[in-house]
């Protein structure tokens, strides 16, 4: 079990100065990504890889920072645009209007394993997250949601920086302890406190917070080893990496250690049990949200990964950014 004052500990120190507000260096480290004897075979095998430093922003971009990327640029989201009829042939024309796809909770028990609770909503967009008569008052701190992958993109350009890849990613929420099952230890509740927002009660119904379930504000919860807030729950984050169904093994060779690893291609992210016509482009969501539980969606680990068409957005997607300087603060 992990002791709380590996949960606490403070983040590593380094000699150079952070190229924007609010990231955190991530030292260059050779760990074991990915999980064995999981629930979900796409988290292994367990393989060694080594990331180079990077500096990762520490909280999740939030809708006050993306409504400055909008108001600079007039950037509009996917979710803002009326659906090309050619990119989806076999929907309802009626719903080829701008929206987006959002949590609605069940008012009685279902079964998880084969009811629906995402519905496309006219309207829901980044602004407007649960839906055209909801807003962000009060919500400038909370992240941005109804992101597709382009848009997450976009923003790290004008940002000047780039969306992690999934080997980045998984070390940075890992905080230094590596093997954890947990970005804070081998206990999902320390002492019975809940360390991310993610669902309490039984999935989907049963709601146990004074709340309704959403995205909260960022940094709600407690930082990880590296100081960085909400690498698990509250809402999935974009990687760069193409989504592969599992890890490749190990190289055969000791000398061999992969370092910055990349995902699949693009070729690989289809997914090959759905028609033709069906099958999108997927990228690799890491981190969970608010909808994980333990009896349904147990995906609130640095290891889990999850597949997602690149053009899907939903209330509980969002992203942060890093930024890889060519001279480490180490060396400057």
């Amino acid at each position: 079990m992990t002791s709380n004052s590996q949960i606490s500990k403070k983040p590593p120190s380094h000699s150079g100065r952070p190229p924007h507000g609010d990231m955190v260096w991530i030292p260059e480290k050779t760990f074991e990504m990915g999980a064995n004897n999981s629930q979900y075979p796409e988290e292994g095998p367990v393989h060694t890889v080594t990331v180079s430093g990077f500096w990762m922003d520490r909280y999740l971009v939030t809708n006050q920072q993306f409504q400055k990327f909008v108001k600079e640029t007039g950037y509009i989201t996917f979710a803002e645009k009326p659906p090309k009829a050619e990119d989806y042939p076999d929907a309802d024309p009626a719903m080829l209007v701008p929206g987006s796809a959002v949590f609605i909770k069940p008012d009685q028990p279902v079964n998880p394993q084969v009811s629906c609770w995402w519905h496309y909503v006219p309207g829901a967009d980044w602004r407007h997250p649960e839906g055209p008569n909801t807003s962000l008052e009060n919500r400038e701190n909370y992240p941005v949601v109804h992101i597709v992958y382009a848009d997450a993109l976009a923003y790290a350009v004008w940002a000047g920086k780039e969306l992690p890849t999934e080997a980045q990613w998984e070390l940075a929420a890992r905080g230094g302890l590596d093997g954890a099952k947990f970005a804070w230890g081998n206990e999902f509740m320390p002492n019975g406190k809940p360390m991310a927002n993610i669902w309490q009660g039984r999935f989907p119904s049963e709601n146990l917070k004074s709340q309704p379930p959403g995205p909260e504000a960022v940094g709600s919860y407690p930082a990880n080893g590296y100081g960085l807030y909400d690498m698990i729950g509250n809402v999935w984050e974009w990687t760069q990496d193409w989504y592969r169904e599992k890890h490749l093994e190990n190289p055969t060779k000791a000398c061999c250690t992969p370092k910055d690893p990349r995902g699949g291609t693009e070729a690989d992210s289809y997914n090959r049990r759905l028609s033709p016509s069906m099958r999108k482009p997927r990228k690799v969501l890491k981190g969970g949200s608010f909808l994980c539980a333990p009896n349904y969606c147990a995906r609130y680990r640095p290891a889990a990964r999850h597949p997602e068409d690149t053009d899907t957005s939903t209330n509980h997607i969002g992203f942060r950014t890093i930024f890889c300087p060519s001279v480490t603060p180490e060396q400057s």
